[in-house]
């Protein structure tokens, strides 16, 4: 089940809510008990481990289209 992350406006506390993709926008109250509460945004890494480089890619031969119209 998915986990949304939500940060409390009254005590500036973060804390995160787990439930369906379809509850994922309702209002969720402070654990301190406030209801002024926003639902923060999250991002999603792309990359695999952390800290692991990125894999190169293989030379294409023949320029940004690889044809050979550029000159490369």
């Amino acid at each position: 089940m998915p986990r949304y992350e939500f940060r409390c406006r009254t005590c500036a506390s973060t804390f995160e809510v787990e439930r369906p993709m379809q509850a994922s926008g309702d209002p969720a109250d402070c654990p301190a008990g406030h209801a002024d509460t926003v639902k923060l945004l999250s991002t999603v890494a792309l990359g695999g481990r952390s800290g692991a480089p990125a894999p190169a890619m293989a030379p294409s031969g023949g320029g940004c289209c690889g044809g050979g119209c550029c000159g490369g």
